[in-house]
């Protein structure tokens, strides 16, 4: 492992690639039937920020016949890295090879993503297209919302899943399980797992085309299957949860535990793709909630929790649930918030309860500028609505509200351009009067039309269009005083190809990713003249998927449902041109949409007024005013954890005093923090056997019990060596610590001479040093940061005050910054002050095993 963590420090972010996490799950290769690769085609923080997979992880490997792992697109330099290496993609938890997985699943939550799948598949050594593989590659198949419409990736895949995955991936195990006890070939396997419903193989259904580009006929293989049809998953209180998540140790877009609270929406917005595939609604219960996140807080050590659904204030029960957990996590310090709120949904109380986790910024949502455009796309909601939930925010405290328009939206006119500036700068007219005033950010993004909405019939503005609407925005919102935020036109111009797109766009993808292109939802990292170069190449007119659609036209994903007849998605259509309002299933009227079969499958809220149980009492504990104890750890820092960052590790630690309850001690003022000291930060890519921290308690703690339970809580590459009490008064472990001992293994860039740079930067006043960072050159004098330089059979041993061993070793060696992170530094040893020496009856922790499962 240490190799291999060397290999890492030169990569930015080398956490993505460690693996060992709390939570994570591994298993012994010989009892497992089936290997399953949860594969994210993005980076890791973006992907371990999506529930889906998480479920779908607990899932599968609470079978024990089944192993369930991770693999996410790795950054560019990781990905170069591999192939100088010429080393295959592996899972975080065995590191086995992708391609040696049975399947491999990707979740598709994003259309720019496409090119990262390939890219996957490469650095794989998988082949791309599904007909050039053989019988002991894996099957590809694909979830997510993209999957109601993966026809831009039929020629790679072998299988879509269109739906809800909790029941279905554990069929598709089990069948791809019994195929092979009877000995199946690919295609058998293929024939079997096609059966399953909600199961799409590409390869069974043959596209034609006119002359003029359009489809002709989508012709299926088996006539008496000519609709693949979506899962459901009918009871989502019933259905599993993680219970306990994976906790990173690297910091990713959401450190926190989220809840689905429920899925669905009733709301029947015009343009939105997850208000129609995630029908109907299916609410969770208020008790299982609060019990789920009660037991993932525990576990995680998460100083967050997220109510997640598509329009979290239309829960049934939301005010009484968020009342509750307030009340039983506020003394824990956990924030909870709604990252899904509508306008209409925002009641005072509601307002009120999030107003106790205070926010630097509160989001709403009109979608369109003016009254008439809402009526077009069924937003309902009106501007007097939102004029007063803006002056209820600011009134409570909010500086800053954001407001997100979409742009290009069917029948948009100028009007409803002017619309957006007068209704953000009668937002921002709310705040005066507030204590402090207030704020508005504006939002714009290009309305992409998606597959199975009323508007997927819909045409989508062009590059120029998008650009002059945005300059108009832009200098209109300037005058005002206001800022406007907006999504590139040419990745909304690419999401529109591959949103409506068909099988021909597989070898657009193909040219692209030959041409570089990768990370595509990244501004870094998209490149939009590869993208046009690739669009010449394989002569394709972005204007044809980008056109409006005929009614009787026949659509790339005619053949996949969603559960709403095509009939339904015209009358909408219809009746938004009508200005027809379509009311919200929730109020009692049922819009028709066809989905329910008003038996097993149906809407299923929350009792909107749940009867809590009480939590576990904790015995009150008596403590005197000023109650502070204080103990200090030592703690080893080796493995995987030689490429987490200081500040990273400072988090683990405190995740971990959570999960195992520690009665910490916290600061005042408005934003209390746990007490906790650390010393200066070790580099990155040192290990270390003496990393001190200082942890301040309400109660007493027997040292040696403190330390061991802390143990079982540390990641892999984490532990804690010895405790012991100090007094309250003592100095903090940045100034109790005289200097600090390092080895330096010996290495063959040692220079012969080495013994007599050893005496002369001893005898030197001063040792100058310089590196870049950032384009920028640092100095330094380096003799004050030594204390001591030794050359002996074990390497380099360096005594320094305070400063960077891997500076000193650079200097010394001749080496720049990199090589020295790589030469295996480890910090061996601490020396305190008189009055910090650890007192003879230190607790020496034994070493655990680390606890990933």
């Amino acid at each position: 492992m240490m190799n291999s963590c060397t290999a890492l420090l030169n990569l930015s972010r080398p956490g993505r690639y460690t693996g060992g996490e709390v939570g994570s799950c591994h298993k012994d290769p010989a009892g497992v039937a089936i290997h399953f690769a949860l594969a994210f085609p993005d980076v890791y923080e973006i992907g371990m920020s999506h529930i889906g997979s998480a479920i779908l992880y607990e899932i599968l490997n609470h079978h024990d016949w089944i192993a369930a792992e991770r693999v996410y697109c790795p950054w560019p330099d990781r990905a170069a890295q591999l192939q100088q290496q010429g080393a295959p993609l592996t899972s975080l938890e065995s590191h086995r090879p992708l391609r040696d997985f049975d399947l491999v699943g990707f979740s598709l939550q994003y259309e720019l993503c496409y090119t990262n799948l390939l890219h996957m598949l490469d650095l794989a050594a998988i082949a791309r297209r599904r007909d050039r593989r053989g019988e002991d590659d894996p099957l590809i198949i694909v979830g997510g919302p993209c999957a109601y419409n993966p026809e831009p990736l039929a020629d790679f895949i072998d299988l879509a899943l269109l739906g809800d995955g909790e029941e279905a991936v554990v069929e598709i195990c089990a069948a791809l399980r019994l195929s092979r006890q009877l000995g199946e070939n690919r295609r058998q396997k293929l024939n079997r797992l096609g059966r399953i419903e909600g199961v799409y193989r590409p390869d069974l259904f043959d596209v034609r085309y006119a002359a003029d580009g359009r489809i002709a006929a989508i012709e299926p293989g088996h006539p008496e299957q000519p609709l693949v049809r979506r899962r459901f998953v009918a009871d989502l209180d019933a259905a599993p949860f993680p219970r306990r998540p994976l906790v990173p140790t690297m910091h990713t877009v959401h450190n926190r535990v989220a809840i689905e609270i429920a899925r669905g929406c009733t709301r029947g917005c015009r343009f939105c793709q997850a208000g129609y595939i995630y029908r109907p609604v299916r609410e969770r219960q208020a008790t299982t909630i609060t019990e789920l996140a009660a037991t993932a807080l525990q576990h995680s050590g998460h100083e967050d929790l997220s109510l997640l659904s598509l329009s979290s204030g239309d829960y049934s029960a939301i005010e009484p649930l968020l009342a509750e957990l307030m009340a039983r996590h506020s003394q824990d310090r956990i924030a909870v918030s709604l990252p899904s709120l509508r306008v209409g949904s925002l009641s005072t109380t509601l307002i009120e309860e999030i107003r106790k986790v205070r926010k630097t910024g509160f989001t709403l949502a009109p979608e369109a500028g003016s009254e008439r455009l809402r009526q077009v796309i069924n937003k309902g909601i009106v501007a007097d609505d939102l004029i007063s939930s803006a002056r209820t925010i600011y009134q409570l405290g909010w500086r800053l509200i954001k407001l997100y328009f979409m742009i290009g939206l069917p029948t948009e006119e100028q009007a409803d351009l002017q619309g957006i500036i007068d209704l953000a700068a009668a937002v921002k007219k709310t705040a005066r009067g507030t204590e402090g005033g207030g704020d508005v950010h504006v939002s714009a993004s290009t309305f992409v039309p998606k597959p199975h909405t009323p508007f997927q019939w819909h045409g989508q503005i062009s590059l120029q269009e998008t650009r002059r609407r945005q300059q108009w925005l832009r200098e209109a919102l300037a005058s005002k005083k206001l800022r406007l935020k907006w999504h590139e036109p040419e990745l909304s111009l690419l999401e529109g190809i591959f949103a409506r797109g068909d099988r021909r766009l597989g070898a657009l993808l193909e040219r692209a990713v030959d041409l570089g292109c990768g990370f595509d939802g990244w501004r870094d990292h998209f490149r939009y003249d590869r993208w046009q170069q690739a669009l010449t190449d394989c002569a394709i007119d972005p204007d044809f998927y980008l056109r409006p659609r005929d009614f009787d036209e026949i659509l790339p994903w005619e053949h996949l449902s969603c559960g709403i007849p095509k009939e339904f998605f015209r009358r909408e259509a219809q009746r938004a041109l009508a200005l027809a309002p379509t009311p919200d299933c929730r109020g009692g009227t049922c819009g028709g949409c066809g989905v329910c079969d008003f038996d097993q499958l149906r809407m299923r809220y929350a009792d909107p007024a749940p009867q809590f149980q009480s939590p576990a009492v904790t015995p009150a504990i008596t403590l005197l005013p000023d109650s502070r104890f204080r103990l200090r750890l030592q703690l080893a820092k080796e493995g995987p954890a030689l490429v987490i960052s200081h500040l990273e590790f400072m988090s683990l630690v405190q995740r971990a005093l959570r999960r195992m309850k520690a009665p910490l001690r916290y600061s005042q003022g408005f934003h209390p923090h746990p007490r906790l000291s650390f010393p200066d930060a070790l580099p990155t890519g040192v290990a270390s056997r003496a990393e001190i921290v200082d942890i301040e308690l309400i109660r007493p703690w027997a040292a040696a019990d403190f330390g061991h339970q802390l143990n079982e809580q540390l990641p892999a590459g984490f532990a804690v060596l010895a405790a012991w009490s100090v007094s309250p008064q003592t100095a903090s472990p940045a100034a109790s610590i005289v200097r600090s001992d390092y080895r330096v293994p010996l290495n063959p860039l040692f220079p012969p001479d080495l013994a007599q740079r050893l005496q002369q930067a001893l005898s030197a006043t001063s040792l100058p040093w310089q590196r870049q960072k950032e384009g920028k050159t640092l100095k330094r004098d380096l003799r004050p940061d030594i204390a001591d330089l030794q050359l002996d059979a074990s390497g380099l041993l360096l005594s320094l005050y305070r400063g960077s061993p891997v500076a000193v070793a650079a200097c010394l060696l001749d080496l720049d910054d990199t090589a020295a992170r790589a030469l295996g530094i480890c910090k061996q040893a601490v020396h305190f002050t008189p009055a910090a020496v650890p007192p003879a009856g230190v607790a020496v922790i034994e070493a655990k095993e680390s606890c990933l499962c």
